[in-house]
């Protein structure tokens, strides 16, 4: 297996248009959290989450929201400053990775989620996408142990 080191001949472009396209995720979709749509549309994913459902008890849909957008738009900014500083890069990639294992649990705890079309089980595949970005968050730790 390749290794993503800088200093190698031959960088890995694949590894760094991953992490281009999960910074940009990351800052788009974080900050698409501190409006009220965005507020209002995770609430069914996060009210139905056995971690997460408490949050609407304590603050409100909005706040909740940008407590992840926050989150989001850190860890974006995280990656990219671990780029110079591996001990940050492997608190990013631990951000990137419970981020997107959140993401990909929902479509296991949403009611719902799954159905049949035309007899082909099938889902909303904006959360099946966060399996590439779960990958990413692989990579990217193993780059910041390397």
């Amino acid at each position: 297996m390749e290794t993503m080191n800088t200093s190698n001949k031959n960088p890995n472009y694949g590894f760094y248009i991953s992490l281009f396209g999960t910074v940009v995720i990351l800052l788009w979709v974080g900050l698409f959290k501190f409006t009220p749509t965005e507020a209002e549309a995770i609430k069914p994913l996060m009210i139905n989450h056995p971690l997460t459902y408490w949050m609407y008890d304590v603050i409100s849909t909005q706040m909740v929201s940008n407590i992840i957008g926050i989150s989001e738009v850190l860890i974006a900014l995280l990656i990219i400053l671990g780029l110079k500083n591996k001990n940050i890069a492997k608190v990013a990639a631990i951000g990137v990775i419970v981020i997107f294992l959140m993401t990909i649990s929902f479509l296991f705890t949403t009611p719902n989620m799954w159905r049949s079309v035309d007899n082909f089980r099938t889902t909303d595949f904006f959360i099946l996408k966060d399996i590439m970005y779960l990958g990413f968050g692989v990579s990217y730790f193993q780059y910041a142990n390397n």
